[in-house]
């Protein structure tokens, strides 16, 4: 037997053979007093019960029947409209300075007392009698304004809620000590570099015209031979940074790949059990564990003990990107915390922030033991609040949601919406995987939805796992390594998934929507992957696959999407889960970039060739059908042409041609004088040679790029 709140008024009770239960003897309960029921109604699987007066939500209720007793759950009377008009709140939350005096709000329909306790340092080590001030509740809200100002103190909200006492950080909190266990009171001004106040996001015309590089603020310079002097710190991305061999590294390397923005991992204040900001190299976690969504990382700050500094120091990071026209993507995760029942979230409002079925039992869809329930109306504000306040307060140029496919479509748009009025050059993406929550189908950020939401980008598992091979099969070859088959899937993936034509379908309604890639901070990087599915194979021909999977996502219509290092060969030796692993697996080895850099150059010059050239970034569905026509090619190979000045593109028509035999194949292509700007060896615009005739010689593993 189950129960549930539909409403304040009803609850429906759920058992097997409900004919053959006695409701007469059924009981309300809530601590020691019984709810009168006033009306009793039997359904064929279920009774609804209508109580005489509504329900206390601040004490839990039980349902007495047949000698057992089951706690009632409030899970579907959280989501109720009933509940929103009676406790939803749109005020500030938090804490801040008005004029002179310090105010703090902070939202618990459910708590019965909340006090502030007041702290003069950010470290719990250090023993401290708090200063407490109680807030007085009103529908929900609890709050203070006290005559002192507490600027630069440290606070923590000791909440009472079903019985149990916790000390809580504020989910608003902006600023927090080491580790994340207290908030900060701070004035945000006083945190920005010299320059600020003129740093803005770069301009972004569509989706398809970015080249992301996703990087990790530690893997890209903790190597003893990153030359970076600043080691795993946002700063050192400041650094003019080389190797021994002269080897560029850091932001250095960055500008000279010529990428348009970075994608950074989690740079929120992640769970200190993960990596603990008092010793940042003694533990490896890549942070997809939130603690404090709204306050920075402290372990990439030179001094985590200081709430202030690690701002300014992501402040000035963003700066110098900027300064050299690449954009910044946080990389964020609103669909799980790190443990839900240790949670701020859940002691402050147990029950409400994290998805349930309507009997209380928690959703596990994202394989953390949590999701965020971000249909429930204080949730979906919260991480609107989050996002918004990050994109203000820090110049961001765009959002990557990890595990979309839990959130709910409303709160996506939202998001988007918000976040346009802030930067009408925000990019918003995710993965829009399909995973097991306790949402409907229809009403989930999956890319099988992505109709239902147009102005949001997806990573495209089908260029993944068509190029590279299946991603959960490691032994399997995709289409750039001689898999058989692929050549559908490697078209599709040529048009950005959209509906091409009748064999050619994909989920999305513009390619801006399809984020191409072939290698992430997930699973094994795509070099070790090669090394599992072309062992047989010489590291010459390996490299040919390597070169040409990037060659496919870079001639692909979307946007483009690179892995940090993929560039040189990043090897993880042979793991596929490394978010715990020290940095002897995950550091950038940048000696390697030295001994690929015949790749380096190869990729450089492609993303050179995309930049250069609009016929590979059509922002709509039409102009993807008018000026792309498929060539005839024998099996695994993929030729098109991308024809009359495409996107305004100043070459009238450009032919391109994927061919992954390990030999060479002739296709028949319209006749005419061709400048090949890539092939096997070399990509970039300059012409390296010239096809004449209507026959084109490919060799194998490689890629033709070419031009009339």
């Amino acid at each position: 037997m189950k129960a549930a709140f539909e409403s304040f008024y009803k609850i429906n009770v759920y058992c097997e053979e409900a004919n053959r239960v006695d409701w007469s003897n059924i009981r309300i309960l809530q601590e020691n007093e019984f709810i009168d029921i006033s009306i009793i109604n039997k359904k064929k699987d279920y009774c609804e019960l209508v109580l005489a007066e509504p329900v206390y939500i601040k004490k839990k209720t039980y349902l007495f029947a047949e000698n057992s007793k089951f706690e009632i759950s409030y899970s579907n009377l959280f989501k109720s409209q009933e509940f929103n008009e009676k406790y939803f709140y749109d005020g500030f939350l938090g804490a801040r300075i008005i004029d002179g005096k310090t105010e703090f709000k902070v939202w618990s329909p459910v708590a019965t007392s909340i006090n502030v306790l007041l702290y003069k340092n950010g470290d719990p080590l250090i023993e401290e009698t708090p200063i407490i001030i109680p807030l007085q509740s009103k529908r929900g809200v609890f709050s203070a304004l006290v005559e002192e100002n507490y600027i630069g103190y440290y606070y923590t909200y000791q909440v009472e809620a079903y019985g149990k006492i916790e000390e809580v950080v504020d989910p608003y909190a902006k600023a927090v000590g080491v580790n994340g266990l207290r908030g900060c009171i701070i004035d945000l001004e006083s945190t920005n570099p010299i320059g600020w106040d003129l740093d803005k996001p770069i301009e972004l015309k569509n989706y398809t015209d970015a080249v992301i590089y996703e990087i990790s603020i530690r893997d890209i310079s903790s190597n003893d031979n990153s030359g970076v002097q600043n080691k795993g710190k946002f700063i050192g991305l400041l650094e003019e940074s080389k190797t021994a061999k002269g080897v560029k590294t850091g932001l250095e390397h960055i500008k000279e790949l010529g990428v348009t923005h970075v994608q950074i991992l989690p740079m929120y204040d992640f769970h200190y059990q993960s990596v603990d900001e008092r010793d940042q190299f003694r533990k490896y976690n890549w942070g997809y564990d939130p603690q404090n969504y709204n306050a920075v990382e402290g372990s990439y700050s030179t001094n985590p003990y200081d709430a202030a500094l690690r701002i300014k120091e992501l402040k000035e990071m963003i700066k110098k990107f900027h300064q050299n026209n690449i954009g910044v993507i946080m990389d964020v995760v609103y669909n799980h915390v790190y443990e839900y029942k240790r949670s701020n979230f859940e002691k402050l409002v147990p029950g409400y922030y994290f998805r349930h079925d309507r009997f209380g039992n928690v959703s596990n869809g994202s394989g953390c033991g949590n999701d965020v329930a971000s249909e429930n109306k204080m949730t979906r504000r919260f991480i609107i609040d989050s996002v918004t306040y990050w994109a203000k307060e820090y110049h961001l140029d765009g959002f990557r949601f990890d595990l979309l496919g839990l959130l709910d479509i409303d709160t996506v748009n939202s998001i988007y919406e918000e976040l346009k009025k802030i930067n009408p050059n925000i990019i918003v993406y995710g993965e829009g995987w399909d995973l097991n929550t306790y949402l409907e189908n229809d009403k989930k950020a999956t890319q099988y939805n992505a109709y239902k939401t147009p102005k949001i980008g997806y990573f495209n598992d089908v260029i993944r796992d068509a190029v590279r091979g299946h991603t959960f099969e490691a032994d399997k070859k995709g289409f750039a390594g001689g898999g058989e088959g692929k050549e559908l899937e490697i078209k599709r993936s040529v048009v950005g998934l959209i509906n091409y034509n009748e064999s050619l379908k994909g989920p999305f309604i513009f390619p801006s929507q399809s984020i191409n890639y072939v290698s992430c901070h997930d699973n094994h990087t795509l070099w070790d992957k090669i090394n599992i599915t072309n062992k047989e194979d010489s590291v010459e021909e390996r490299i040919r696959v390597h070169k040409l999977s990037h060659a496919i996502v870079l001639t692909s219509q979307g946007a483009s999407f690179l892995h940090l290092g993929c560039d040189f060969c990043r090897t993880k030796h042979g793991h596929e889960n490394s978010y715990n692993l020290p940095d002897s697996i995950n550091s950038i080895d940048w000696d390697r970039k030295y001994e690929f850099r015949d790749v380096f150059e190869y990729i450089k010059g492609l993303v050179k060739l995309r930049k250069e050239h609009p016929a590979f970034r059509m922002s709509s569905a039409s102009e993807v059908v008018k000026h792309i026509i498929f060539l005839d090619s024998p099996e695994k190979c993929v030729a098109f042409m991308i024809h009359d000045h495409a996107n305004n593109d100043i070459w009238k028509d450009i032919l391109v041609i994927y061919n992954s035999n390990k030999s060479t194949v002739e296709i028949k292509i319209p006749n005419g004088v061709y400048n090949v700007v890539a092939d096997g060896r070399l990509s970039g615009v300059e012409t390296l040679y010239r096809i004449y005739g209507d026959k084109v010689k490919v060799a194998p593993i490689s890629c033709i790029v070419a031009y009339r």
